[in-house]
């Protein structure tokens, strides 16, 4: 099957092909024509599987580019998440009149209502900053025609209850609803069904292929000896570029000292730091600048970074959803991944209730403690892995303007 096959505007289907993108994925072909046919529905797919432009595509197809109002609000939990969708729509905008616009807080209030007194056709906000500009009268959501909800899963967990009802209802009653996650329980269908219309339920949970794609395997160690165990690991694989997972921001700031007196190239990426500090950070990241981002689980949503080979979670995640959206950055779009857990002993339960959730064991590698981490040798930084990164990633570049 190809996207033609959806019958989209000619637009959509040629920025997908410059993007390198000729077919749908599994999620793409069960969601779309059902969006196109105007019906609400409750997707479940796994991180990693396309999800972002099963929304996105019928969208932009049920647009009027010449109606300057607001007809799409896509709803996101984080920041980082709204971004990487805004990302993936402007591409998809590209050589039209489609105005799109990002809405989370950290931005200048006035340059975003100025922006949307241009004319905005798709938002995509967060939800504190989005009910900030409906409280001010800035933003109109009567003209909404289609809403998404965007890892609902995870605006519930986070707390946004109250806000996510608030905003549904000053929309328009006859407005298409979305709702997307990798994980929909019941507090999701319950939120869902009070304010969908006879919605169609799609789950390519038993089928989804994506954690198949990466090699999981279990560190036994103390907390005492987890940095140690990190620092040979790190060193064993030498990954392509990797996230680190800790638990707190605290934690986050004193594994990335660390690495950075024994010579690791990181950074940090945590919700203390400004919105512009971390857009830096990324964009550092995807350029290769660093090696290893050191996280806490502000990261683990919506971060699409090609290239991420490992995922390390120094710190066990607080469920076994979080494990599986920590994971998802790698292994992405079909490629292989690896993520390595360190798992202390006070964790043990917390691993098999993963392993429960996941259907099987996962692997254990077993680390000899040879020497106390203070005898330990610093690491040289090895300047020649980074530049063959850059070469690769330089590459890939030239291969992607070669297909446009």
């Amino acid at each position: 099957m190809s996207f033609k096959h959806f019958k989209l505007k000619n637009f959509i289907i040629d920025n997908l092909s410059s993007n390198g993108i000729k077919t749908p994925t599994d999620i793409q072909g069960k969601t779309i024509p059902y969006i196109l046919d105007g019906r609400d529905i409750i997707a479940e797919a796994k991180t990693g599987t396309g999800k972002t432009l099963s929304f996105l595509i019928p969208i932009f197809n049920n647009l009027s580019p010449e109606d300057k109002s607001l007809q799409a609000l896509i709803l996101a939990p984080t920041r980082e998440l709204a971004l990487q969708i805004t990302s993936e729509a402007k591409k998809l905008a590209e050589g039209t009149k489609i105005n799109v616009l990002s809405i989370y807080g950290g931005q200048d209030i006035n340059a975003q209502i100025k922006k949307m007194n241009n004319g905005i056709h798709i938002a995509i906000a967060t939800p504190g900053r989005l009910i900030d500009h409906m409280k001010r009268g800035t933003v109109d959501l009567s003209t909404v025609k289609q809403f998404v909800l965007d890892e609902a899963d995870q605006m519930l967990y986070i707390g946004f209850r109250n806000e996510i009802e608030f905003i549904l209802k000053h929309t328009n009653k006859k407005r298409q609803l979305l709702c997307f996650s990798a994980t929909i329980d019941s507090k999701v269908k319950k939120i869902s069904y009070r304010f969908m219309n006879e919605p169609i339920e799609i789950s390519l949970k038993e089928n989804d292929k994506t954690l198949d794609l990466i090699n999981q395997r279990v560190i036994k160690a103390t907390d005492r000896w987890k940095k140690e165990a990190l620092f040979i690991e790190l060193d064993k694989t030498n990954p392509f570029l990797a996230i680190i997972f800790c638990r707190t921001k605290r934690r986050a700031d004193k594994l990335e000292a660390e690495m950075t007196e024994h010579g690791y190239l990181c950074n940090k990426l945590h919700g203390d730091m400004t919105q512009s500090a971390r857009q830096k950070v990324m964009q550092s990241f995807r350029d290769i600048k660093f090696q290893y981002l050191i996280a806490t689980d502000v990261a683990s949503r919506g971060l699409d970074i090609s290239g991420v080979s490992h995922i390390y979670n120094y710190d066990m995640p607080e469920n076994a959803e979080t494990y599986i959206h920590r994971i998802g950055r790698t292994g992405r779009m079909g490629n292989d991944g690896e993520a390595v857990t360190f798992v202390a002993p006070r964790d043990e339960n917390l691993l098999k209730e993963i392993e429960k959730t996941i259907g099987y064991g996962i692997e254990f590698s077993i680390h000899e403690h040879k020497k106390k981490e203070e005898n330990r040798p610093k690491k040289s930084f090895d300047k020649t892995h980074m530049k063959k990164l850059r070469k690769v990633q330089k590459f890939g570049n030239k291969n992607k303007k070669k297909k446009k």
